[in-house]
């Protein structure tokens, strides 16, 4: 092996090892991307520079092979199988167990990972989503509208299907665990499966990355054949995924947390993960919190509350509090009797009535979202404009998610262009920042943005968004660096 390349793996073997103590001390921002691996044999760890594989469990020779060859394999479990799992089959070559619950229920989940953590009590053990979708941007949206499918016309905003609002689900739902999804590759227009192109790839690593999630990313069985036959094409492809790969470690040492200024509640997706879903889309920063754990303690860093699940008297009596300080809530397919009806009201349309309490207000809807879209138009009309974290311009097919460093004033700032063309995006972020900088996977970090501050925020253009960016932003005392620069 030449030189360089020894100097090369042993500086990113170092840097790992810092990165890992790093995180057994702090909240890590890391996104770990999985490769599935399903063809009988696998190029060794060290010449493809990838560290996790997910295999099947009853891949029995593959999960020894894989591990054999340097990687940290993960296998995967359907639910169905976990309480008959043979107790000592191969433990000692895997680094964790991944499960797939399918569409089980979230009782039979808990028996299940109760069964998996009696029987290996050393495996780290993750729960697999698989009802994410794959990140792509579509040309027209289908609503539901008083019972009649209704299509966009090829003018009106382009549909994007991301998995921000499923990520943020996940991290509600079981919150010591890094959400996990999975998807399965669309094969278009064509009635014939169609194989995934790199573009495809890179945007699924970057959407996991920008959002802080782990993916496992189904690599094709002729992708997999290319690299085993050392298909040079196969490889540079490879080289570009491992690009990807390294723009998402750079900040793996950093302790992010995301923001957020509207509190979703809800207590099942299938009322609000539409209306959820076109919040993120509108780039509306958001929270899941769960009915069950709320108080005014918990709803005081945002400023707009949005109720998919019915109140109780507690909860109720938490929300009365919230508005009279000057909150606004939102209430959808609203039913019950609550105390703040004996406050002045006036209807807002056929199916919504305000309350005035206190300072704020109450907004009760009568019925669920039939239309998400003009429900996240809504809710962001609601916002008062200097509550706003972030607003793009010139940028429909982009998400962006703003992360505060350490609870500090730096803050990191991660964007993907479901596009995939190159944009020029013209960004206001909440917050006087003097040293905005921007790096991309394709290029170095960093280069320095010029600002203009203006009523309480900051305002930049970002010369070209690709697929994947992030920006860093601080003070002039204060600078946010990428791992390892």
């Amino acid at each position: 092996m030449p030189r360089k390349y020894q100097l090369s793996i042993r500086t990113i073997f170092i840097r790992k090892i810092i990165l890992v103590w790093f995180c057994l001390s702090a909240t890590c921002a890391w996104t770990r991307v999985l490769l599935r691996w399903t063809l009988p044999s696998v190029p060794p760890a060290a010449t493809t520079g990838i560290g996790d594989l997910v295999v099947s469990w009853e891949a029995s020779d593959l999960i020894r092979k894989a591990h054999d060859q340097g990687y940290r394999v993960y296998a995967e479990i359907q639910i169905h199988n976990a309480a008959n799992m043979p107790r000592n089959k191969i433990r000692n070559e895997l680094a964790g167990l991944i499960l797939n619950p399918g569409d089980s229920q979230q009782s039979q989940i808990d028996n299940a990972l109760r069964e998996l953590r009696s029987a290996y009590k050393e495996l780290p053990l993750l729960v697999l989503d698989t009802k994410a979708k794959q990140p792509q941007m579509k040309g027209q949206l289908v609503i539901k509208k008083d019972g009649v499918l209704q299509v966009s016309s090829p003018t009106a905003q382009p549909w994007i299907d991301s998995n921000l609002a499923l990520m943020r689900f996940d991290q509600a739902l079981r919150p010591a665990q890094t959400p996990l999804y999975e998807f399965k590759w669309q094969s278009g227009a064509s009635e014939q499966p169609q194989d995934p192109d790199i573009q495809d790839y890179l945007l699924a690593i970057a959407e996991a990355g920008a959002f802080h999630a782990d993916l496992i990313l189904d690599l094709s069985q002729k992708f997999q054949s290319d690299l085993l036959q050392h298909n040079q094409a196969a490889w540079d492809a490879l080289n570009q995924l491992k690009r990807y790969l390294d723009f998402f470690r750079r900040i793996a040492a950093k302790n992010l947390k995301a923001e957020a200024n509207i509190g979703v509640i809800a207590d099942t997706h299938q009322n609000s993960y539409e209306p959820v879903n076109l919040l993120a889309r509108h780039n509306i920063q958001f929270a899941i919190l769960e009915p069950s754990d709320l108080s005014p303690q918990t709803f005081q860093k945002f400023g707009i509350l949005v109720f998919f699940a019915m109140p109780d008297e507690r909860n109720a009596k938490a929300i009365a509090d919230f508005a009279s300080k000057g909150g606004t809530v939102v209430l959808a397919d609203s039913h019950g009797s609550y105390p703040w009806h004996s406050a002045p009201s006036a209807p807002t349309s056929d199916h919504a009535v305000s309350y005035s309490v206190g300072k704020g207000r109450i907004i009760e809807l009568s019925e669920p979202v039939i239309d998400p879209e003009t429900f996240a138009q809504d809710v962001r009309r609601l916002m008062e404009k200097d509550k706003v974290l972030i607003s793009l311009w010139n940028a429909l097919t982009t998400i962006a998610v703003p992360y505060r460093v350490s609870d500090g004033p730096e803050k990191i700032v991660e964007l993907v262009n479901y596009a995939e063309d190159p944009l020029q995006v013209q960004v206001q972020i909440k917050g006087f920042f003097s040293s905005i900088r921007y790096e991309t996977p394709e290029r170095d970090c960093c280069e320095s943005l010029t600002s203009v501050q203006r009523d309480g925020f900051t305002e930049f253009v970002i010369p070209s968004l690709r697929i994947a960016g992030r920006v860093y932003l601080a003070g002039k005392s204060n600078t946010v660096s990428p791992a390892g620069r």
